[in-house]
């Protein structure tokens, strides 16, 4: 059903109140910030701030689609939440469409720019660049997809009038809005590199050169006009025209110029693709395929511990986290060497997921009590290309969306600009991503290419991993979270706590993390995990005590009706929606 004019007229007037006190503070980017168990009948949204999750609730309330809502709540993440996502940047979008029991993804992932050289990260001496050497400036960007995403999502599953969903963004945009302590935090914690560029530093300092302060207030009368356009326009108004000009010449006249080109833009595409499904017990843990690594790695490492018994092992043992490190150490060394962009690069996707194959890496685990004294990637086919194994440096700032609608549809978006405030270059308001950072530095390894090697057009492999748990055939579990290549091990705890383990949307994300990318052992200094330090080690594991800072986002579906929880360690917020 389509929105008329009434009800446009309706929400425009009530979304005036979003800017007063009415609205729950965000909060601290620091610390600890209980998060509740909240309950609804129908419908949920949660997402990473306050303001966002408002625009979203709202959109549902006036009958609009869980696609709806995400669109709602991105443009004003953009707004409020600038340092991780936002039109500049890309993501990934799993939906589950009630009436037509229909799960598929869309993949707005960011592009390399057809003129992009291969050698881009490497320096004069074919060394790979410092990392902020490559992101800072223009060469690190990609091509937006962010856009194209919601647009292509919103023909595909909208309800709601188009113009109607920019609306909350728009105003908070005019009228202003509350710098929360993250955005501060984070804005004077970035200073040296936010200052290069003339439009970022005119837009996170005051005229004294200081960083935002928390608690002020803050328009963006450039960003209210982009999003005007669009939500007039549609994304030509993005991808073409006057602001496109304005993006490609940020990024050629930037520090560091890039490769950026009109046409990039004006012929970047969506990609609809089927949801790759891996089964874990009696549920199939269904998301995004290659490019992101995500849901593979998590259908590998489920797959592996689906032969062992963790429910009966426990969150507190020690054992249970051997399992789940190592087989994590074996997933993440078959992502290095074998996942990239599956239309640039064979990824042998079935294969990994192959019960045999699984059983054979989970004989590994059970070879011993003891940690694998070392990992290498498997061998899933006879006859696949030599490729060299890469890791590429893959920064956790980015933003994650879980919503149900009163119709049924589940929708798990993560979407980002890479590293925090991305390149640091502005543009009208919004920030350019540094996606092509996330592919690897150096093309060829030891004589080897590389999968996930920069191409023209390629896509960057990712780990971002929405995530949407079904259970006979119906969304049981919606999940996701930012963190860089951490989002696996923290999207994997999550469902190990609630599908293992028992416990609610809200007990999961409050446990402590204890995740393993391959290196070392990265352990909450926090809880349970003191305890478990000593054993750890113990059992051979190199452990390090470390911030793991997860923006986890959960509902739940069950019999009795919907519960959801945001992550306590960021400001997000869960709100009924019914």
């Amino acid at each position: 059903m389509r929105f008329h004019l009434l009800l446009l007229t309706w929400a425009l007037f009530s979304f005036s109140t979003l800017a007063d006190s009415r609205l729950p503070a965000p909060e601290a980017a620091t610390g600890w910030n209980e998060k509740p168990l909240v309950d609804a009948h129908h419908a949920m949204v949660v997402t990473a701030n306050p303001y966002a999750s408002k625009a979203a609730q709202q959109m549902l309330q006036l009958g609009g689609s869980a696609v709806d809502a995400m669109i709602a709540a991105q443009a004003v993440l953009t707004l409020v939440e600038p340092q991780s996502s936002g039109l500049g940047g890309g993501g990934f979008m799993v939906y589950w469409q009630q009436e037509n029991a229909m799960l598929t993804t869309l993949d707005g992932r960011e592009t390399a720019p057809m003129a992009a050289p291969s050698d881009l990260f490497l320096d004069d001496n074919q060394a790979p660049l410092a990392f902020y050497d490559a992101v800072v400036g223009g060469r690190s960007v990609g091509t937006p997809g962010t856009v194209r995403l919601m647009w292509h999502a919103h023909q595909r599953f909208g309800e709601l009038d188009w113009s109607v969903l920019f609306t909350p963004a728009i105003r908070l945009a005019t009228e202003g809005f509350t710098v929360s302590p993250r955005l501060a935090r984070l804005i004077a914690k970035d200073k040296h590199h936010l200052v290069k560029d003339p439009d970022s530093r005119d837009y996170f300092f005051d005229s004294q050169g200081n960083p935002l302060a928390a608690g002020s207030h803050k328009t963006n009368p450039q960003l209210a006009k982009v999003l005007r356009q669009i939500s007039q326009h549609g994304p030509d108004a993005f991808y073409q025209g006057a602001l496109a000009e304005k993006i490609v010449n940020k990024v050629a006249q930037a520090e560091h110029p890039g490769y950026l080109r009109l046409s990039d833009l004006s012929e970047y595409q969506v990609k609809e693709r089927p949801a790759l499904c891996a089964p874990y017990r009696q549920y199939q843990i269904c998301g995004m395929g290659p490019p992101s690594s995500g849901t593979l790695a998590l259908g590998q490492i489920l797959g592996m511990l689906a032969h062992s018994n963790l429910a009966a092992l426990g969150p507190n043992s020690p054992q249970s986290w051997r399992l789940i490190a190592d087989a994590s150490r074996l997933a993440f060394a078959d992502r290095n060497r074998y996942v990239a962009d599956n239309d640039f690069v064979q990824v042998p996707t079935e294969a990994l997921l192959a019960p045999a194959y699984l059983a054979k890496r989970a004989a590994l685990l059970n070879q011993s009590n003891q940690a694998l004294l070392s990992v290498s990637p498997g061998q899933p086919l006879a006859n696949l290309n030599r490729q060299g194994s890469d890791s590429s440096p893959e920064f956790p700032s980015t933003t994650h969306l879980s919503i149900v609608d009163n119709k049924g549809n589940a929708l798990s978006m993560t979407s980002t600009i890479e590293n925090g405030f991305g390149s640091r270059l502005m543009v009208q308001g919004f920030l350019l991503n540094n996606e092509l950072t996330d592919f690897a530095f150096s093309p060829v390894i030891e004589g080897e290419p590389v999968a996930n090697r920069l191409e023209p057009g390629k896509r960057p492999r990712s780990s971002m991993a929405p995530t949407i748990v079904m259970q006979d055939n119906q969304p049981l579990l919606i999940v996701g979270s930012p963190g860089g290549s951490s989002i696996i091990g923290y999207v994997l705890h999550s469902i190990i706590n609630i599908l293992d383990w028992g416990m609610t949307p809200a007990q999961a994300l409050h446990q402590p993390h204890i995740i393993h990318r391959g290196k070392v052992l990265e352990m909450e200094a926090s809880g349970r995990n003191i305890a478990l330090q000593s054993a750890m080690s113990a059992l051979g594991f190199t452990v390090k005590f470390t911030e793991l800072n997860s923006g986890l986002h959960a509902i739940m579906l069950t019999d009795e009706g919907i519960t959801g929880a945001a992550d306590p360690r960021r400001e997000g917020v869960a709100l009924a929606a019914d």
